[in-house]
């Protein structure tokens, strides 16, 4: 843990007295501070512990799929999940849910197992929404507020899915906010298949984000795996999820922005040049093609790669969007109103870890 680091830099580096003797008061003092805050990060576990699943999935990819580098592959295995309603609503990460397993079963704080079934997937924030018949000794955490979630403040996070009676917990701070197309908070706390879907915490065991694998530069499905406690760590803020959690009740798939382009650099001159258009995709119906050079979408210049990448991030599929384009075979700058569309399934041979090449 970083607090014993600390203290061994704080021993080693202590002023020393008139007498070389070191100043055993000033040592005491910081070893009392770290033993508070270490009872602190324990009793933030214990507000979370009444709230958390483990949660148990068997089929789904888990037969195709082995293990890659040692990280286990989606599906496999248990995970974290936080019960948020009384109603028995868990949210938790979709990096278990590629594919509908046949069969999931959750075990609850009471050490009770119960069924569970798949309502909803944000495939954008990398959540999933399951559901268990409600019972009397539901409780549900206190979120905080995205506003108030401060850069640099203490973060817990927290996973039950190795089947251990205690949680695991690893502790760091808020590194950084609005990350992801503006979807995350980034933490150091290290994050990975031991606690993908499980809480991100405040040191009051209030719940900031639910933690899952993400990656700046690509939606693919597994995206994010290769950071496994790393020190790059995402959670996706509850406070910013009511709407969304309302549409995966009813059912909904949220899935990432699909524009249909392959693209390479204009040279240094204003836009993105496309290389290849994809039949059938918002892109084509646009009336684009191989040459044209994208100038704007929504009013936002597009000046490189990676700001298509980031205005493209903040969208998702189904939203309608204005694209302007400099025409290569009309020579003139165009306009188009279309809907952002899905991207293709990946081929059986590809691996859904890597991550896409068009946008």
């Amino acid at each position: 843990m970083k607090l014993r680091w600390l203290a061994v830099a704080f021993l080693v580096c202590c002023p020393v007295d008139g007498y070389g003797q070191t100043n055993v008061n000033e040592k005491m003092e910081l070893l009392r501070a770290m033993s508070l805050t270490s009872k602190a990060f324990r009793v933030a576990v214990e507000k979370i512990r009444p709230s958390l699943v483990t949660i148990e999935s068997f089929g789904g990819v888990s037969a195709i799929q082995g293990r890659i580098g040692g990280i286990r592959r989606q599906g496999e295995g248990n995970t974290t999940g936080v019960l948020i309603s009384d109603q028995g609503h868990i949210i938790t990460s979709s990096f278990n849910f590629i594919q509908s397993p046949p069969v999931i079963t959750v075990i609850t704080a009471d050490g009770k197992r119960r069924v569970a079934k798949i309502l909803g997937k944000d495939e954008t924030r990398k959540i999933c929404l399951l559901k268990i018949e409600p019972f009397k000794e539901i409780v549900t955490p206190q979120y905080v507020n995205e506003e108030d979630v401060e850069i640099g403040q203490w973060a817990v996070s927290v996973g039950v899915g190795y089947g251990d009676t205690n949680p695991a917990i690893s502790t760091g701070i808020i590194s950084a906010r609005n990350r992801i197309g503006g979807r995350a908070i980034q933490t150091d706390a290290n994050i990975s298949p031991a606690n993908y879907g499980g809480p991100l915490l405040d040191i009051d065991g209030k719940l900031i984000g639910i933690c899952v694998p993400m990656n700046p530069q690509s939606q693919a499905v597994g995206a994010g795996v290769e950071w496994y406690d790393s020190g790059i760590g995402f959670a996706i803020p509850m406070s910013t999820l009511g709407n969304v959690i309302d549409r995966l009740k009813n059912g909904e798939t949220i899935s990432p922005a699909f524009l249909g382009v392959r693209t390479e650099s204009n040279k240094g001159k204003k836009g993105i040049r496309v290389a290849e258009v994809i039949k059938d995709s918002a892109a084509s119906r646009a009336g684009m093609g191989f040459g044209d050079i994208i100038l704007k979408i929504n009013d936002q210049e597009v000046d490189d790669l990676m700001k298509l990448r980031k205005i493209l991030n903040r969208l998702e599929a189904g939203l309608e969007i204005k694209i302007e384009f400099d025409s290569y075979l009309e020579e003139k700058i165009k306009s188009a109103t279309v809907t952002l569309g899905t991207a293709p399934a990946p081929k059986e041979e590809d691996s859904p870890m890597e991550p896409p090449k068009i946008r």
